[in-house]
């Protein structure tokens, strides 16, 4: 089999159907070859090819074969939904150097894939300093989250929200809305002919690029979660 990322096949959709339908070890267990081949091993050449697009692109974002895929099975250990394995596969794709818990991520799921990133679930630091920036700096944020690159891709960033406005802060805020966020995210869609297609590291490695301005304004951002890169959760 080549090394070389050549697309996903439309028969890792199917599995992913499958998978949704029949989540029990039972059925992936025999098919487990059929993962590997369909889902796991293709996106480990994403991986390997996308990392040579962000660095060819010098865009500061890691993407390495080994680490940046989550894991298909899920960790139920505190989750009523016992359901052993993922119906998605992804990847992370930590911003390099300083700036740890902000990145890049893939996601592959029928109907449902996208590319996205930003800081999900950032510790108390992190979202305070966001917050500063905010009221503090409202021209670099503004001029991050305005930047048309990333406009055109993503439109804005989202993510969960407090109801009211944060401590500290007026509720009458020009920028309430971003005051407001718990997380700062943002995504855009990926038809499946995408997904399909050879040139798929190049096309994510040109929608990543576009994400920079607002994934250096979070990087720079005090309070940084230790920056153990990526993850296989």
């Amino acid at each position: 089999m080549s090394d070389r990322f050549t697309g996903f096949r439309p028969e890792a959709l199917a599995f992913l159907v499958e998978l949704a339908l029949n989540n029990e070890r039972s059925w992936f267990q025999p098919r487990k070859a059929d993962y590997e081949a369909l889902l796991k091993e293709p996106l480990e050449r994403l991986c390997a090819a996308l990392d040579q697009e962000l660095r060819g692109r010098g865009i500061p974002l890691a993407a390495d074969p080994a680490r940046s895929p989550f894991r298909i099975y899920r960790d139920v250990r505190f989750s009523r939904d016992k359901s052993p394995y993922k119906t998605n596969v992804g990847a992370s794709f930590p911003w390099s150097g300083e700036g740890g818990g902000v990145g890049g991520y893939f996601h592959l799921e029928p109907g449902a894939t996208f590319v996205g990133g930003g800081m999900w679930h950032p510790a108390p630091a992190r979202l305070a300093a966001w917050r500063e920036a905010v009221v503090g700096d409202r021209a670099a944020v503004r001029g991050a989250l305005e930047d048309p690159g990333f406009r055109a891709t993503y439109g804005a960033v989202y993510g969960d929200r407090l109801k009211r406005a944060p401590a500290g802060f007026a509720a009458d805020d020009p920028d309430i809305e971003l005051l407001q966020l718990k997380d700062v995210i943002f995504r855009a869609p990926l038809a499946e002919e995408d997904v399909f297609a050879p040139d798929l590291p190049a096309r994510l490695a040109s929608m990543l690029g576009n994400a920079v301005p607002v994934l250096g304004l979070l990087a720079g951002l005090p309070g940084l979660e230790p920056s153990g890169g990526h993850t296989r959760d």
